[in-house]
C-alpha cells in the first residue's frame, strides 16, 4: 500500500510542480500547438499553446513509480515496467508525429499508415517480452487466452498451435493498442477532456490491481476464495503503476482545464492509450476493456460512422462535425460543458466496467 501511495502522490507532486517549467520551456522553444482548419473556429485562439505536455505525465509516471518501490522497499516487477515500457513506446510514435507538425509549422506530422506501423511494432515487442518473462511464481504477464474479467476458455496457442497461436496473439495486442490510441487520440480535442476521462479509465486499474492481488492464488490471503482467485503476474504492481499515472494526469490536469496552458499533444494521446492497453492485457481484462474505455468507443465509433456515411453520400454528414466533441461544439455548447458531461459519462462507463468486474468473482460458486 505505501508503494501505491507513494507511486501516485510523487507523481501528482511532479507534474503538478514542473508542468508550468515545462510549458514555458516549450514556448520558448517554439513547440506550439498547430490547428487544424477543419475544427471550430474557436480553436484558433489555442494555436501556439505548448504541445507534447504527455513528455510531462509520462515521465512523472515513471519517476512515481520507481519511487514508490524505493519507498516501500518492494522490487519492481515485469507487469509495471511493462506497462510503462508500452506507454513510453508508444508515447515516442505520437512525440515523433508532435515534432513533425512543429518542423513543418502545420498541422500534418507523421503519416498515418506510420503512426500505426510504429504503433504495431511497440506492440509486437512488448507481447513477445510479456510472454517470456516469468516472475518469481513462473507466471508470465501475458496469457495467450483472450480474457473479459479473466481469461476465457479460447486460448490461441490451444487452438492453433504454439507458433501461429503466439503469432495470431501477438496480432490480437496489435489490434488492441492500434484501437486503444487512436481512440483515447481522437478523444484529445477540448481541454481537459482526454486527460479527465484517463484519469478515470486508468484509474478502475488500481481497484482491479489492488483486487486481484488480495484475491491472488498465490496469496495466503485468498483462503476458502480459492475457486475465486486470480492467476495474474503481479497484480499489485499494476495497480502501483495505474496509481502512478493517474497520480501524474491530476497534476497535469491542474494545468490542462480549460484554457489550458499546455497541451498533451499526440505524445501524450497515445501514451495513455498504449498503458491503458498494456493495463487490460496484462489484467486479463482485454474485453472489459471496452466498456472501462467506453467513452473513447463511442468517440471513436461516431468519427468511423461519420465517415463511413460521408463517402458513401458523397458529401453528406449526420453530425455537423467530428469527433463528437466537435459536434457539440458547433451547436454551440461551452467547451467546459462538453469536457465535464463527457468525463460523467465517462465515469458511468468506468462504473459498469468495474461493477461488472467485481460482480463477477460475487457470482462465482463452487
Amino acid at each position: 500500500m505505501i508503494a501505491l501511495l507513494t507511486a501516485g502522490g510523487v507523481s501528482m507532486v511532479f507534474t503538478l510542480l514542473l508542468t508550468p517549467l515545462f510549458a514555458r520551456t516549450f514556448r520558448r522553444l517554439k513547440l506550439g500547438q498547430f490547428i487544424r482548419a477543419d475544427t471550430p473556429t474557436a480553436h484558433v485562439m489555442k494555436r501556439g499553446t505548448p504541445s507534447m505536455g504527455g513528455i510531462v505525465f509520462v515521465t512523472a509516471s515513471i519517476v512515481g513509480y520507481f519511487v514508490g518501490h524505493l519507498v516501500a522497499g518492494d522490487s519492481v516487477a515485469g507487469s509495471g515496467i511493462l506497462v510503462l515500457a508500452m506507454m513510453a513506446g508508444v508515447g515516442l510514435i505520437g512525440f515523433i508525429d508532435d515534432f513533425l507538425k512543429v518542423k513543418r509549422q502545420n498541422s500534418i506530422g507523421l503519416a498515418g499508415p506510420y503512426k500505426i506501423l510504429g504503433t504495431v511494432i511497440v506492440a509486437i515487442v512488448f507481447g513477445i517480452i510479456s510472454l517470456v518473462y516469468r516472475d518469481a511464481n513462473r507466471r508470465t504477464p501475458a496469457s495467450t487466452a483472450i480474457s473479459f474479467v479473466r481469461d476465457l476458455n479460447f486460448d490461441f496457442v490451444a487452438v492453433f498451435g504454439t507458433t501461429v497461436g503466439i503469432a495470431l496473439f501477438i496480432a490480437w495486442i496489435a489490434l488492441i493498442t492500434t484501437a486503444t490510441t487512436n481512440a483515447v487520440n481522437l478523444a484529445d480535442g477540448l481541454d481537459g477532456l482526454a486527460a479527465g476521462s484517463s484519469i478515470l479509465a486508468i484509474g478502475s486499474y488500481i481497484f482491479i490491481g489492488f483486487w486481484q492481488s488480495n484475491q491472488s492464488c498465490f496469496s495466503a490471503k485468498v483462503g476458502e476464495n480459492l475457486f475465486k482467485c486470480y492467476t495474474v503476474s503481479r497484480p499489485f504492481d499494476i495497480a502501483v503503476v495505474a496509481a502512478a499515472i493517474v497520480g501524474a494526469l491530476i497534476g497535469f490536469l491542474w494545468w490542462n482545464t480549460a484554457p489550458a496552458q499546455i497541451m498533451m499533444g499526440d505524445t501524450g494521446s497515445f501514451a495513455l492509450g498504449g498503458a491503458l492497453a498494456a493495463l487490460a492485457i496484462l489484467s486479463r481484462t482485454e474485453l472489459l476493456l471496452m466498456l472501462i474505455g467506453g467513452l473513447f468507443l463511442v468517440i471513436t465509433g461516431q468519427v468511423i460512422v461519420q465517415r463511413i456515411y460521408f463517402k458513401v453520400t458523397h458529401g453528406k454528414r449526420i453530425w455537423r462535425a467530428s469527433p463528437l466533441h466537435h459536434h457539440f461544439e458547433m451547436k454551440g455548447w461551452a467547451e467546459v460543458t462538453i469536457v465535464v458531461r463527457f468525463w460523467i459519462i465517462s465515469a458511468l462507463f468506468v462504473a459498469a466496467g468495474v461493477g461488472t468486474f467485481y460482480f463477477e468473482w460475487l457470482s462465482r460458486v463452487r
